[in-house]
Formats: structure tokens, C-alpha cells, sequence
């Protein structure tokens, strides 16, 4: 089996446009929640997002962006970031501009980048593309008999495989490409998928993450309706793990890391956040979606056992901990589960408190946060817990640690009962 090591990473997130940017907000505390401006909520009981600021991509032109779905551009823009900053793009490592030529078309990229992959996961797509259709096309015949045809590019721009080919179409990836749709845990599985690629001898390198633009009123109200969304009107929404929680905040963005065997990475003599030593994805046939904490026992089981360590030897859990009612109780349940007498020692955090909720981008997110916590030796705070629900006997991080971390699992869960776990390990 070879051994796989992350070497970039790519971000555009509620906290920040840039990964560092939003990992240095992370660690500070900082919340990214705030009243939604994407549409008009003033009528609806769900007031808060996680919405990108100022986000302006300099990788694709303004054909490509009209072309394209949100959740696509998103996820370029964190590829090709990833891409500079794993020094896979011609130019200073960790710069990507369009201007300049990078991560576009022949010659922008490494042979040894062409040769690679890219898995990228989202649950919902190009969602908000297909409703402004939908809008658009109501408003026009309801005063007009002429019938309106929508965009040739809709079907092509909303597919939820598009974020990992129109990655690869930019930075011209043409190995393995895939697009996974395994609702919230997308984004880790596709992380996962890639690390058992590369581990299973797949040359690499593979970009892997998640994407999403799920803020639109038919995202919010879906949700909201079926009880899973906060009521909260301020930015103190989502609130994982206490006794007061009551619902996700919906959010959007995407994270990308560059995976790569550790041979190939020595040779290349690039940066190392982190070695990927365990995965694993289960399902709970049980529920549409209630969770199970025996399904989510089974994926964090299963990945410590794949990475060849005990539970004893974990030092950190990043918890997918949205701020459900039924879900922080399950994957609080989960956690004592595993560790059993050692939970209370272990830090735990649940940084959709600070980031809402990214759907399958979270999953690869809070992967790359577990990375950078292990390789500078700081777990970041768990925001809104002054009122920790005691039932729970989990150590929940209210303020940032500096702690050394040797291993890491991070959790990521889904409508469907989709589980899945990764463990991570610090270089010395």
C-alpha cells in the first residue's frame, strides 16, 4: 500500500476567500453567519446564511461564469488555488491568476498535473441555476404566449459532476475524473475515494473536495420546512452541541486539496500539511433522515482501524456537528462510543458554528482544517457554547487550544444515512 499525503489545499468559504484567510479567521473565532442577501427572506422564519463575501473569481471569464452554475465556479477557484499552492501550476507556489495564465488551458500546467485526477462531491449542484430557470420561465409566460426556451448550457451547467470536470477542463487534468453526490459527506468521500486511489497505486496527483451555492429560497425553505434549519435570527445560529441548539445554518463554498503518494511528493521536494492514514464510508439502513449511532460507531470504527492505530491514540475529533437536535445527540453518542473512557480528554470541534453549513464542501473544509490543526498544533474554538448540553460527554473546544496532535478523525454525515470518517497523521 502506498502512502498518501495532502500537499495543497484550496478554499473559498464564509470565513475567508482564500483557505489561509479562513483558516486564520477559524483559529480568531470569527463567524462567517449572517443575514441572508442572496434572495429576499423577509417572509420566511429562516433568516441566517453563510454566505461568501466579495467573492470575485479570476479563474474563469464571463462567458465561462455565465456558463456555469455557482457551485462550479467555486469549486474552480479552490482547485486552482490548491493546484498553486501544491506547486503544480507554472509561476510562485501558491499563486493562480487567470491574467497571468495560470491553471488554464496547454502549457499552464505540469505534465505530471495533466496526468492526475480530480474527484470533486456536492449534494445539491447547480440548484439555484435551476430555479432561477424555473423563475424566469414563469415570470415570462405568465405575460407572454410565446413560449421561452431555457439556456442550452442549463443541463451541462447544473449536473453535479460538472464542478470535477470544468476542474479538470481548467487546470487540464485528464486522468480520473469523478463527481460524487452522497448528500452532506460528498466532500470527505470524495477525499476518501482519492486517498484509496492513490493508496491502491493510482500515479496521482488527485485533486479532491467538495462544492456548493445552495443559497437560494428553494434550498432554504426545503430545508427549513423538514426542520433542519435554525429559526435564530442573529449569527449565533448555529450553535453544535448545546442544550439551546436548534437547527443548521445553511451555507455555501468549497474546499479542494491535492493528494499525492508520499514517494512522488519527496520527489517533487514539495510543502507536506499532513499524511492520510485511514477512511472509511458506511451506511446505516435505518433512515431517511434520523441518524444512527450505530452506523456512525461503525465509520469512525472502521476508519481507525484502517489507519492501523487504536481510538486511544486519537488526539483530536473535528466533528461534523451541525447543530440538530437529533444529530449533535447521535454523533455525541457516537463519539463516547468509540472512545469510552477517553472522550472526556479529547477535544472536540464543531466549526460549522462558525462556518454554517456547506453541505458536502464542510466535509472537505473541516478535512483541511484537521490538517492544518495537526501540522501547526492548534485546535480551533467551537463557537456558541457557553450552554454545552452536559448529556453530552464530549470535550467541546470553546476557545482555541495549541495542543501537539499526532492523529486526527474527522466525521462527516448525511441524509440516507451516509457516514464517513478520516484519519489523519502529523509528519514529524
Amino acid at each position: 500500500m502506498e502512502r498518501v499525503v495532502v500537499t495543497g489545499i484550496g478554499a473559498v468559504t464564509p470565513l475567508g476567500n482564500t483557505f489561509l484567510e479562513s483558516w486564520k479567521a477559524a483559529k480568531a473565532g470569527k463567524t462567517g453567519i449572517g443575514p441572508i442577501t442572496k434572495f429576499d427572506a423577509s417572509l420566511i422564519p429562516w433568516k441566517m446564511a453563510g454566505e461568501l463575501r466579495e467573492f470575485d473569481n479570476p479563474f474563469l471569464g464571463p462567458k465561462e461564469i455565465r456558463r456555469t452554475d455557482p457551485f462550479v465556479h467555486y469549486a474552480v477557484a479552490a482547485a486552482v488555488m490548491a493546484a498553486g499552492d501544491a506547486g503544480l501550476l507554472k509561476g510562485s507556489r501558491g499563486k493562480a491568476d487567470r491574467q497571468s495564465g495560470y491553471g488554464h488551458g496547454e502549457g499552464a500546467h505540469s505534465r505530471y498535473l495533466s496526468s492526475g485526477g480530480i474527484v470533486v462531491g456536492s449534494s445539491r449542484g447547480g440548484i439555484s441555476t435551476i430555479e432561477q430557470a424555473l423563475l424566469k420561465n414563469s415570470t415570462l409566460r405568465a405575460g407572454s404566449l410565446l413560449p421561452v426556451r431555457p439556456s442550452p448550457y442549463l443541463m451541462p451547467a447544473t449536473t453535479t459532476g460538472m464542478a470535477a470536470s470544468y476542474g479538470a477542463q481548467i487546470l487540464g487534468i485528464k486522468g480520473h475524473c469523478l463527481g460524487i453526490s452522497n448528500a452532506c459527506s460528498s466532500g470527505l468521500n470524495a477525499i476518501g475515494e482519492a486517498f484509496r486511489l492513490l493508496r491502491n497505486g493510482y500515479e496521482g496527483p488527485i485533486l479532491a473536495g467538495g462544492s456548493e451555492a445552495p443559497i437560494c429560497r428553494l434550498c432554504v425553505e426545503g430545508y427549513g420546512v423538514s426542520g433542519a434549519l435554525s429559526r435564530t435570527g442573529d449569527a449565533s445560529a448555529s450553535r453544535p452541541f448545546t442544550v439551546s441548539r436548534d437547527g443548521f445554518v445553511l451555507a455555501e463554498g468549497s474546499c479542494v486539496v491535492v493528494l499525492e503518494r508520499l514517494d512522488a511528493a519527496m520527489r517533487r521536494k514539495t510543502g507536506i500539511y499532513c499524511e492520510i492514514i485511514g477512511y472509511a464510508d458506511t451506511t446505516d439502513a435505518f433512515h431517511q433522515t434520523r441518524p444512527d449511532v450505530e452506523g456512525e460507531v461503525r465509520a469512525m470504527r472502521q476508519a481507525i482501524s484502517t489507519a492501523g492505530v487504536h481510538p486511544g491514540e486519537i488526539d483530536y475529533v473535528n466533528a461534523h456537528g451541525t447543530s440538530t437536535v437529533l444529530g449533535d445527540e447521535a454523533e455525541a453518542k457516537a463519539i463516547a462510543g468509540v472512545f469510552g473512557d477517553s472522550t472526556p480528554h479529547i477535544p472536540v470541534s464543531a466549526l460549522k458554528s462558525m462556518t454554517g453549513h456547506m453541505l458536502a464542501a464542510s466535509g472537505a473544509l473541516e478535512a483541511a482544517f484537521t490538517a492544518m490543526s495537526l501540522k501547526e498544533g492548534t485546535v480551533p474554538p467551537t463557537l456558541n457554547v457557553s450552554s454545552q448540553d452536559r448529556c453530552f460527554n464530549i470535550s467541546l473546544a470553546g476557545k482555541m487550544l495549541r495542543k501537539k496532535i499526532g492523529l486526527a478523525i474527522t466525521n462527516s454525515f448525511g441524509f440516507g444515512g451516509v457516514n464517513a470518517s478520516l484519519v489523519l497523521k502529523r509528519l514529524a
